[in-house]
C-alpha cells in the first residue's frame, strides 16, 4: 500500500474537483469528511481507541468507528458528548 501524503492528497482532489460529477459528489459528503478526519486527528492526539473513546462518550466502538468512516449521521448530543471526552469544542458553521 502507498503512503500518500496529505499534498498529495490535495493535488490529487484539486484535480479530481474538475470533474462535475466528482465536485458534486464532494460537496455532499465534505461535512461527513472533515467530521471524521477531525474526530480521528483529535482521537489520535488524546492517544486513544475507539473503544477507549465510545465508553468515555457512553457509546459502542462500532459507533464511532461508522463516524469515522463516514457511515454514520450521529446526533448533536453525541458530537457534543464527543468533543467533552476530547477537550475541545464542536463549531458548527453555515456557509
Amino acid at each position: 500500500m502507498k503512503n500518500y501524503s496529505l499534498s498529495s492528497f490535495q493535488e490529487h482532489l484539486k484535480e479530481e474537483l474538475k470533474n462535475p460529477k466528482f465536485r458534486k459528489a464532494w460537496e455532499e459528503s465534505e461535512a461527513e469528511y472533515v467530521l471524521a478526519t477531525k474526530l480521528i486527528e483529535k482521537r489520535l492526539k488524546n492517544k486513544m481507541s475507539q473503544r477507549t473513546l465510545a465508553k468515555k462518550v457512553k457509546t459502542t466502538q462500532a459507533v464511532i468507528s461508522r463516524i469515522e468512516t463516514m457511515n454514520a449521521n450521529p446526533s448533536l448530543n453525541l458530537l457534543k458528548r464527543i468533543a467533552s471526552v476530547l477537550n475541545t469544542k464542536l463549531v458548527l458553521n453555515f456557509k
